[in-house]
């Protein structure tokens, strides 16, 4: 019996957020809304929509003892997320500066601070609550040598799944275990740019399809692929087979954390046991409902917010189909 469905192992940050009418260039200022702080970082994010569906969810991760590290973890409280593994001090609590357009892209700055000190020596300590989880969740805000340290602690039968983000190229034994490698179109460009130059992929080009990216990530290791392909919805593949999975039409309001908010949920819906297209198909439903809303957690729908979007009453959650 697993005492938790997902464990998250990564960043936690705040989020300072500006509203802008287009994003500077070199040396350009451009004025923007008023300055709102948010909780955040693709781990604490993560959690928080896990939690928010109804998962039994932890959190591995290091904060500050700061105003921000206080924010971050009622935040977290809130949701429903077990914090016990949440360390505390060591430097400030990580920063993003976000900047959001009329159209509700972003751009994000992190300023790592105390993500960049969760150590291997902190995966050990929780060696608990990797054991005690059926899904365990990472992505690259925090050391690549702790995310290699969290592979090798991982128990038996516990499933594995990455977001490569910010990508960097990955060793072999943390492709390997990834159950699914989770990308967006940028992060596959970067791994296979780097597979590429290594040789740990076929030397033929990828291709421009992302079905050509999908069997070219495939061939690094990983035992199954995600990649996110915004509103063309997003490709799954593994060994069996390859499907692309439609995105659900809504009116994007901002989209920051809506990638974490997927992953969350295609995560914890493949730790119930269902098919990664499936589980992707949910995941995307989810991610439909919190593009509608602004900033990161605020955004992140409960189950019911979901179920009214698939049942075609957008009307709950402010969708616009």
């Amino acid at each position: 019996m697993y005492d938790y469905d997902l464990l998250v192992v990564g960043s936690a940050n705040a989020d300072l957020v500006i509203g802008v009418e287009r994003r500077p260039g070199p040396g350009e200022t451009v004025l923007g809304s008023d300055l709102s702080v948010h909780p955040g970082g693709k781990g604490a994010n993560q959690a928080a929509a896990a939690a928010r569906l109804g998962a039994r969810t932890a959190l591995l991760a290091r904060v500050g003892d700061d105003a921000h590290g206080r924010l971050l973890l009622d935040s977290q409280r809130t949701a429903g997320v077990d914090t016990a593994g949440v360390r505390s001090g060591g430097a400030p609590t990580g920063v993003a500066l976000i900047t959001v357009d009329p159209s509700g892209d972003n751009s994000i700055v992190v300023s790592p601070g105390a993500n960049a000190r969760l150590s291997p020596e902190d995966v050990w300590d929780a060696a608990k609550l990797l054991a005690g989880s059926r899904v365990v969740s990472a992505q690259l805000e925090i050391p690549l040598e702790t995310v290699a340290e969290v592979v090798r602690g991982l128990a038996p039968g516990t499933r594995f799944v990455l977001n490569p983000s910010p990508p960097v190229e990955l060793p072999a034994e943390i492709l390997a275990a990834c159950d699914p490698l989770i990308v967006n179109e940028h992060e596959a460009r970067v791994l296979l740019s780097a597979g590429n130059a290594t040789g740990n992929s076929p030397g033929n080009p990828p291709g421009d399809e992302p079905a050509d990216w999908a069997r070219a990530l495939l061939a690094l290791g990983p035992r199954s692929v995600v990649i996110t392909l915004g509103s063309r919805g997003a490709l799954v593949a593994d060994a069996r087979t390859t499907a692309l999975v439609p995105s659900v039409p809504v009116r994007a309001v901002d989209t920051t954390g809506a990638g974490d908010a997927f992953t969350a949920a295609l995560a914890w819906r493949l730790g119930t046991g269902e098919e990664l297209a499936t589980a992707a198909a949910y995941a995307a439903r989810v991610g439909a409902v919190a593009v509608t809303r602004a900033g990161a957690q605020a955004s992140f729908p409960t189950a019911s917010e979901v179920a009214a979007l698939s049942s075609g009453d957008p009307s709950e959650q402010g969708v616009s189909r």
